[in-house]
């Protein structure tokens, strides 16, 4: 990133144009109204949109691996959804729940929660951050070559700087866990962890003498996707965001929310269209695509608009 060039993982078009114009409007570079700093707020997705989703969410491969081992403990689960698919590795099944959910049919979600819900029921919120810090700077990506902490889009990184740079306050508002992000939100994004909005489940706290321990409990409290964005960034943030960037069918209604006629506004919708670098694949973000036009929605297309998709590993600097 230079003064020159901030998005220097961004090809010159017209996607890194609408960017740079927007964040001169809103700075008052161009020589409109500058707006105020308390205002700039941007939301930004995570999975598919900060990182790679494919071949699954890297959260749902942390869940499998739990899922496995209890599998592995009781033989009863293991004809029963979601530890059947887990421990046959039927990612068939778990492809469909997710792409049906974004179509609108959450069954599978329902039967899937129940899973994720009980693996983790009773763990403290300290030892589930470490196991999932620890995955994320541990595990490796199956296809890509590269351990899931580097699987962060290196544009994105660089556009979350650049908006950091210019008085912007960042967020993750994502359909994942918040307390799998929070670990490694600030190293990855250079977003501190109370910016980060996710799904979680309900906690409950105990007094033990020593400040007291909370528990994830084996209930959800809240999902936070498709409508439920918008309500969680007002609860969290109390502003409209001028900038949202998303994915797929479950960020439409924030980048709805982030419509703004009395001031700057920027809506994204990366498009996932690049098999050779990444993944090419357009379910779960049908609707979205549809409507980018008729909204005046920027397309990000990763085949076009990224000269680069993920960071440099360090055996590659230089």
């Amino acid at each position: 990133m230079t003064a020159d060039d901030p998005l220097p993982s961004w090809r010159d078009g017209a996607s890194k144009q609408v960017i740079r114009d927007f964040v001169g409007r809103v700075t008052g570079a161009d020589g409109s109204g500058v707006v105020p700093a308390e205002e700039r707020i941007a939301v930004f997705d995570n999975d598919g949109t900060l990182w790679c989703e494919k071949p699954m969410p890297i959260q749902l491969d942390f869940i499998l691996r739990r899922l496995v081992v209890m599998a592995e403990q009781d033989p009863a689960l293991r004809t029963r959804q979601p530890w059947q698919a887990a421990y046959t590795r039927d990612y068939d099944w778990l492809n469909t729940v997710i792409t049906d959910h974004y179509r609108g049919d959450d069954s599978g979600v329902k039967v899937f929660a129940v899973g994720v819900l009980t693996a983790f029921a009773d763990i403290t919120v300290e030892e589930f951050e470490a196991q999932a810090d620890r995955f994320l700077r541990t595990t490796d990506h199956p296809t890509l070559g590269r351990e899931y902490l580097t699987c962060s889009y290196a544009p994105m990184i660089e556009l979350l700087d650049y908006l950091g740079a210019n008085g912007f306050h960042n967020y993750i508002v994502s359909g994942g866990g918040r307390d799998f992000m929070r670990p490694i939100s600030l190293d990855v994004y250079g977003v501190p962890r109370q910016r980060v909005i996710g799904s979680s489940a309900s906690l409950a706290w105990t007094s033990d003498g020593r400040g007291g321990t909370l528990l994830h409990k084996p209930e959800l409290d809240v999902l936070v996707d498709g409508p439920e964005k918008p309500v969680q960034i007002w609860n969290r943030v109390g502003r409209r965001p001028l900038l949202a960037a998303g994915n797929s069918n479950g960020d439409i209604p924030m980048l709805q929310f982030a419509e703004q006629p009395d001031r700057p506004s920027l809506r994204l919708l990366l498009r996932h269209d690049d098999a050779a670098r990444e993944f090419d694949y357009v379910a779960g973000a049908e609707q979205a695509l549809e409507l980018a036009d008729a909204n005046h929605w920027t397309v990000v297309s990763i085949e076009k608009d990224w000269a680069t998709v993920f960071p440099s590993l360090p055996d590659q600097v230089g």
